[in-house]
């Protein structure tokens, strides 16, 4: 059962659920069924193993009504359907930011981002689900540089855990500076996306210092025992700062001309922290 299905059945236990219970008109009108229909979703809450009975009319009507048995609702939580009043703007907002998951395309990671939003779907009203249609037809993800992550997702959620957990790894790296592979302790500390790229922040406690490695060059990955501790004085977005990305090295000051037909395009963009 999924979809508005699933909220069918959410509201028809809530009205089931009332002291005064429902009749079948009320539940054929609330849930935009006809009667035949109306009853079939009495029988599927009664297979669903919730007793429910049909009582005598209250004195003001004559229509039966369908209640569930007050001695099991006592056993239930609280039922109820979430509200879920998303504006226009922040569904674009939501899309968005889905068609930034360009990295982890082909991985289960993506099939977990597209499960989501199809939950969403779900417990949208039918308004919404309309606009969300549409809204899918405004973007196309593109996957320009993008690197193939397939394969990777174990990985990827081992360094997930060790950076909640704030665990020390030993990790087996194939280094492009030198083409070898290596085998060395990192803490790992924060995931950031780089031209189409997964790469993560590490302490090196070896030489007590930051750097960049990249996901996809991990061979093996392993969490230890040891716990460290996030280093006092590092400032993630400031290390991202920099005009050149992930290459870092001594800052130097430079004046850069560009030609007249070119500087309008380089206005458009934000380049450096202190640029002028």
């Amino acid at each position: 059962m999924r979809g508005q299905n699933f909220i069918k059945l959410i509201k028809a236990i809530e009205l089931l659920g009332k002291p005064q219970g429902t009749t079948l008109e009320e539940l054929a009108k609330e849930l935009k069924v006809d009667r035949r229909t109306a009853y079939r979703w009495i029988d599927i809450v009664s297979e669903l193993g919730l007793p429910v009975y049909d009582d005598a009319p209250l004195p003001a009507e004559r229509k039966k009504r369908w209640k569930l048995e007050d001695s099991y609702l006592k056993k239930l939580p609280n039922l109820s359907l979430p509200k879920f009043d998303l504006t226009l703007s922040e569904v674009i907002s939501l899309y968005l930011l889905k068609g930034e998951e360009k990295v982890y395309r082909g991985t289960g990671i993506e099939k977990t981002i597209d499960s989501a939003f199809e939950k969403i779907g779900a417990l949208a009203p039918e308004n919404l689900l309309k606009q969300l249609g549409k809204i899918k037809s405004l973007f196309v993800p593109g996957s320009k540089l993008a690197k193939d992550y397939s394969g990777k997702e174990e990985i990827i959620d081992t360094l997930t855990g060790a950076m909640l957990k704030q665990k020390t790894c030993s990790v087996q790296y194939h280094s492009f500076v030198d083409d070898k592979t290596k085998n060395f302790k990192i803490d790992p500390l924060h995931f950031f996306e780089h031209h189409g790229g997964l790469y993560f922040f590490v302490n090196m406690p070896k030489y007590g210092d930051i750097r960049v490695l990249a996901v996809e060059r991990i061979q093996e990955l392993e969490i230890a025992e040891a716990s460290f501790v996030y280093p006092e004085n590092f400032k993630p977005e400031e290390m991202l700062d920099p005009a050149f990305g992930i290459v870092y090295d001594d800052p130097i000051e430079v004046e850069i001309w560009f030609s007249k037909s070119q500087a309008k395009y380089i206005k458009e963009r934000k380049w450096a922290k202190e640029q002028k």
